[in-house]
C-alpha cells in the first residue's frame, strides 16, 4: 500500500527526514512516533502531497507520488482521509455541512451526500447531530466530526497528525477507539503521536523517528 525508498526531505541546510525507507501494508494500522521535531508531521505531509521529497521514491497504491505535479494532487487526496490536531472545521457551519464538504468538492451527487453523511456520523457516534453548529461542540466532538469528514469518501488510507493532542485522556481514548474501528473495516491508518500511554493501550507497529531518521519499525508488521 505505502512504500518509501531512501526518502530525504531537506529545508535549506537542514534535513527534516534522512534516508527513510519503510513499508506499510494494506489494512495495517501504524504509529509514527518520536520526540518533538523528529519529522512526524513532515512524513505525513509528504504522504498527502503537501510537500515533495528532496530525493528518494514514494509509492502509494503503486503510484509514484514523488513525481506527481500539483494538478495530480486532488486525485491522490481522494484516496486519503486526513485528520489534524486542530480539527480545521468551519465553526459557523453545521456538523452535517462540515462533513458534506468533502463529498461536495469532488462533485458527489446530492443523494450520495444525504446517504453518506448520516452513515459516517453514526460510525463516530454523532448520528442525529447533523444540524448542530460545529462551533458549539466539545473538543472531542469536533475531532469526531473531523474524522467523519475524513472518511466520508471511504478512502483506503487515513492519515492522522496528533489527533488526540488537544484532548483530555478520556476523549483521547474515545478517538483512538474510533481509529481502531475504522482500521478494522479495512482502512490503512497511520497516526502520528508521541502519546506513549495511548500506544501502549492500543498496541500497533511503531515507526520511530529521531532527528529525521527512522530508528525502529521499518519492516512490515514488525514491532518496534
Amino acid at each position: 500500500m505505502i512504500r518509501l525508498y531512501h526518502v530525504v526531505k531537506s529545508y535549506g541546510d537542514r534535513d527534516a527526514l534522512r534516508d527513510v525507507s519503510v513499508t506499510v501494508d494494506k489494512g495495517e494500522m501504524v504509529y509514527i512516533t518520536g520526540p518533538s521535531g523528529a519529522g512526524k508531521s513532515t512524513l505525513l505531509k509528504l504522504l498527502y502531497g503537501a510537500e515533495l521529497p528532496s530525493s528518494g521514491k514514494m509509492l502509494i497504491g503503486g503510484v509514484d507520488v514523488s513525481k506527481l505535479d500539483r494538478r495530480s494532487l486532488p486525485t491522490l487526496r481522494r484516496n486519503m482521509g486526513i485528520v489534524f490536531q486542530d480539527f480545521k472545521l468551519l465553526p459557523r457551519r453545521t456538523v452535517g455541512q462540515n462533513v458534506a464538504m468533502a463529498l461536495e468538492v469532488i462533485g458527489a451527487a446530492e443523494e450520495q451526500v444525504r446517504r453518506r453523511v448520516p452513515a459516517v456520523l453514526n460510525i463516530v457516534g454523532l448520528r442525529g447531530r447533523e444540524d448542530d453548529p460545529a462551533g458549539v461542540l466539545s473538543g472531542g466532538e469536533k475531532q469526531r466530526v473531523a474524522i467523519a469528514r475524513a472518511i466520508v469518501n471511504d478512502p483506503p488510507i487515513l492519515l492522522a497528525d496528533e489527533p488526540t493532542g488537544n484532548l483530555d485522556g478520556a476523549m483521547a481514548v474515545e478517538v483512538m477507539e474510533i481509529m481502531q474501528a475504522i482500521n478494522l473495516r479495512g482502512t490503512t491508518v497511520l497516526v502520528a503521536t508521541h502519546d506513549v500511554g495511548l500506544m501502549d493501550r492500543f498496541p500497533y507497529r511503531r515507526l520511530r523517528l529521531v532527528d529525521g531518521k527512522l530508528v525502529a519499525g521499518a519492516g512490515p508488521r514488525a514491532r518496534a
